[in-house]
């Protein structure tokens, strides 16, 4: 049988999968951490990508491989292909500034005409997470660094480039950065790409950085960008949202809640959306639709940061959100502890209404925090719907997705019924998916069936999203020690 491997490089870690490239049966697996922080130098990756694929038996016997990264992180290689300074990832706020004066430059002074022309550009109003913010921050406060950068990419592409045999010239490469590729999922959360024109937006890049660098060239979906030195394909590969897609087999109609480091909600559209707003990333799939979408800073690690204060652990903090009632008593939870995204808001703090002797226990803070988080989804989904996205089934996913506790609530709070397929590294099988499509040479990614989907379902209290509408207005978004 035919073998090919998905790889996903996400922010903790690196997971390679290697599937039987006709059933999509899994055969092995390998996975190696990531260093923590939000700045890492990206050899970091490609040694962690190296252990994690010998952890699964190697890549040699492989038909074809991909890529799924984590978006929007800023890779800077000078002419020789060396890394110009570690790698700014997308939960690094620092270019939180520089997201508001692109905006102000852009629309000449007028904030809600610059979030307009951003997303009428590139589908995207600049957030500190986006690419173009980082090169913004870079050459304001590295003007040196800035001035090395012959190339810029993302995550997906430099491993996608050393699986090809590149690297810098220091290690025995090439050092060829004109033979970076990347794919428009993955493009689209740049700031200088347009989903609309399918091609780069140069006179973004030049507002942004000043200069025009090096930038890799377009894989169209499906199709081979290159091979490793094993003879072995290598897909286009994905943004890590756009391979999670791809991996759950999502079509018009679907909607993904993922909840892992950060919270995703993103739908399959046939037409690209445009959110003048802002708070709809305008992004791009992996298959030629279109893949809108909400990012919010904060996931799971709202539930974890309330286990660790209650002295529980993971399991124990569901059992007692539900045994709290709905609405725990009117204690809300606005869960921006680590900054926020979607709101923009990325000096803000979190903050728990309602605090009274009666809503000062255990059951209830676990409650406020499940649901704080779930409430903070469920707007994201909310504004998809206000610009016409359609919603038919909604697919929870990502490790915080475990949580029977976040399962039983979620209905409640998103007033419809929620599909829990089982665990699994969706990323890394969407990349896999990818690979096998690359592989066939066939016109569209094979279907790979999925057993064990699991419905929750329960009814709607609207009280619980009115309750964090009122009280989520009142957050603290300012620079803060």
């Amino acid at each position: 049988m035919a073998l090919v491997a998905g790889i996903d490089s996400s922010t903790q870690s690196c997971k390679v999968v290697i599937r039987d490239a006709d059933s999509g049966a899994l055969v092995r697996t390998g996975r190696a951490s990531h260093p923590d922080g939000t700045e890492v130098h990206p050899d970091h990756w490609w040694t962690a990508l190296q252990a994690a694929a010998d952890a699964a038996g190697g890549l040699d016997d492989v038909a074809a491989v991909a890529v799924g990264g984590q978006q929007h992180g800023m890779v800077c290689l000078d002419e020789d292909g060396e890394v110009v300074r570690d790698a700014l990832l997308w939960n690094d706020t620092r270019s939180a500034q520089a997201a508001d004066d692109l905006i102000d430059e852009l629309g000449q002074g007028d904030v809600e005409a610059g979030k307009a022309a951003w997303a009428q550009a590139c589908g995207s109003a600049p957030v500190a997470s986006l690419t173009i913010t980082k090169l913004r921050w870079l050459a304001t406060a590295e003007p040196d660094n800035a001035a090395r950068v012959a190339a810029v990419c993302l995550p997906h592409d430099w491993l996608s480039w050393r699986l090809a045999g590149h690297g810098p010239k220091s290690q025995g490469g090439d050092g060829a950065i004109n033979a970076l590729v990347t794919d428009r999922s993955d493009a689209s959360g740049t700031g200088y790409w347009s989903p609309v024109s399918n091609d780069y937006d140069l006179d973004l890049l030049r507002l942004g950085f000043g200069s025009t660098p090096v930038l890799p060239r377009l894989s169209a979906p499906g199709q081979a960008l290159a091979s490793m030195p094993s003879g072995a394909l290598i897909g286009p590969g994905a943004g890590d949202n756009a391979a999670a897609a791809l991996g759950l087999g999502l079509g018009q109609g679907d909607v993904a809640v993922s909840i892992g480091t950060s919270g995703v909600v993103s739908a399959i559209s046939p037409t690209p959306i445009i959110d003048r707003s802002g708070v709809i990333n305008g992004f791009a799939d992996a298959t030629g639709c279109y893949l809108p979408l909400a990012c919010t800073l904060n996931g799971a690690r709202i539930m974890a940061g309330m286990a660790e204060t209650l002295g529980v652990d993971l399991a124990r903090l569901s059992e007692l959100a539900l045994s709290a009632a709905p609405g725990a008593h009117g204690l809300v939870m606005v869960p921006y502890l680590e900054g926020e995204r979607t709101p923009n808001q990325p000096y803000s703090t979190g903050s728990l209404h309602g605090l009274t002797l009666s809503t000062m226990n255990p059951a209830c803070f676990a409650r406020a925090a499940v649901e704080g988080l779930l409430c903070l989804l469920a707007d994201g989904l909310g504004a998809l719907e206000t610009l016409g996205v359609e919603v038919n089934r909604i697919f929870l996913i990502g490790g915080g997705a475990q949580s029977e506790a976040v399962r039983q609530i979620a209905p409640a709070v998103f007033g419809r019924e929620v599909l829990v397929p089982p665990a699994g590294e969706y990323v890394a099988d969407g990349a896999a998916r990818q690979a096998a499509w690359v592989a066939s040479g066939a016109a569209a990614a094979p279907v790979w069936e999925r057993e064990g989907t699991v419905a929750y379902d329960a009814p709607a209290v609207p009280q619980i999203r009115e309750h964090y509408a009122e009280v989520r207005p009142m957050t603290w978004d300012r620079p803060h020690a």
